[in-house]
C-alpha cells in the first residue's frame, strides 16, 4: 500500500503499531466519502499485513472527528462514493484497535469510535451522538455498541438526547475506557499498543478479540443496512434539512413530522408498539 496516496487521512507504521490519523484538521477532521474509505483502505492494511500488531486511531488537531461534513448541506448524511470492496471497521479488523480521541468526537466521530476494541480521551473531550438533533439518527450499530458497552439506560440518554458530554464523564459513564489529559493522551495510547505488539500472542489475541465480538458482530452488519435504510429515507424529510438548517444558523430547530403520521408503512412496523 502506498500511504503517500491517502488524502484525507495518515497512515503510520512503527515498532509494529499503525498510527491512523484524520486528517483534515482545518474541518475539525469532519467526515467524507473519501475519508471512509480511506479509513477502510487503512483497516484493511491493518488486518492483513501481519507486521501490524496493534492499531491507534486519533485525529489531528484539536478533534478526533466532529461529525458528518455538512458544508454541502443534509447531503453530508447521505452521500455515497464508489468503493471496490467491503467496508472494513475497525471491529472486524484481527488486531487490537484503539480510539485516541483527542478533542471532539460528535456523530460519526464518536460511532466510528465505539467500533474500536478500546477507547480513550482526554478529559476535556466533546463527546456525543447528535444525530437526532439533527433530524437523523445514530448509525454504525451504535444502537447496540453503546448499549452493550455502558448499559441501556446511559445508552437511552446519550442517544435519544444528543447531548454532549465530557471525555471525563463518558470514562465515569464507562463509554471509554481511560481518561488522560491533553498532553497524555497520545503517548498512552501508543504505550498500550507497543505492549500488546512486544508482549501478546497474534494468534490468541486475534481469537480473543473475535469471541469477544461475536454476539455483537452477529447483528452489526444487518442493524447497518437498517440504520441505513433509515438515514437514506430521513435525508430527503424537512425535519433534516429543519435539523440542519437550524445547527447552521445556530438556532432552535423547528420540527414539522409526526411519528404517527409521517412514517411510511414499510418502515412503520419498527416503531409499533407491541400487542399484549
Amino acid at each position: 500500500m502506498n500511504y503517500e496516496e491517502f488524502q484525507q487521512i495518515e497512515f503510520k507504521v512503527q515498532d509494529r503499531v499503525a498510527l491512523v490519523t484524520l486528517n483534515r484538521p482545518e474541518q475539525m477532521n469532519t467526515w467524507t466519502p473519501i475519508m471512509s474509505r480511506e479509513l477502510s483502505d487503512a483497516m484493511y492494511e491493518c488486518d492483513e499485513n501481519d507486521d501490524i500488531r496493534a492499531v491507534v486511531v486519533t485525529g489531528a488537531g484539536r478533534a478526533f472527528c466532529a461529525g458528518a461534513d455538512l458544508s454541502g448541506g443534509e447531503e453530508g448524511f447521505t452521500s455515497k462514493t464508489t468503493i471496490t470492496r467491503p467496508q472494513l471497521w475497525p471491529y472486524q479488523v484481527r488486531k487490537p484497535v484503539i480510539a485516541a480521541i483527542n478533542g471532539a468526537a460528535v456523530g460519526v466521530g464518536i460511532t466510528y469510535a465505539m467500533l474500536a476494541d478500546m477507547r480513550l480521551a482526554t478529559t476535556t473531550a466533546k463527546i456525543g451522538f447528535a444525530m437526532v438533533r439533527r433530524g437523523i439518527l445514530p448509525e454504525l450499530a451504535s444502537h447496540v455498541t453503546v448499549s452493550q458497552v455502558a448499559g441501556f439506560s446511559r445508552a437511552a440518554d446519550l442517544l435519544m438526547t444528543g447531548r454532549l458530554i465530557s471525555g471525563q464523564e463518558a470514562a465515569t459513564m464507562g463509554l471509554i475506557g481511560e481518561a488522560v489529559e491533553q498532553e497524555s493522551l497520545l503517548a498512552r495510547a501508543l504505550d498500550i499498543a507497543r505492549d500488546i505488539a512486544t508482549n501478546t500472542a497474534p494468534v490468541s489475541v486475534a481469537l480473543t478479540k473475535a469471541l469477544m465480538w461475536q454476539n455483537l458482530s452477529a447483528n452489526i452488519p444487518q442493524l447497518m443496512e437498517t440504520e441505513g435504510r433509515l438515514i437514506n429515507w430521513l435525508g430527503d424529510t424537512p425535519d433534516v434539512k429543519e435539523g440542519v438548517s437550524a445547527f447552521m444558523q445556530k438556532r432552535d430547530p423547528k420540527w414539522q413530522m409526526s411519528p404517527t403520521n409521517d412514517i411510511p408503512e414499510e418502515l412503520a412496523e419498527l416503531t409499533r408498539r407491541s400487542k399484549g
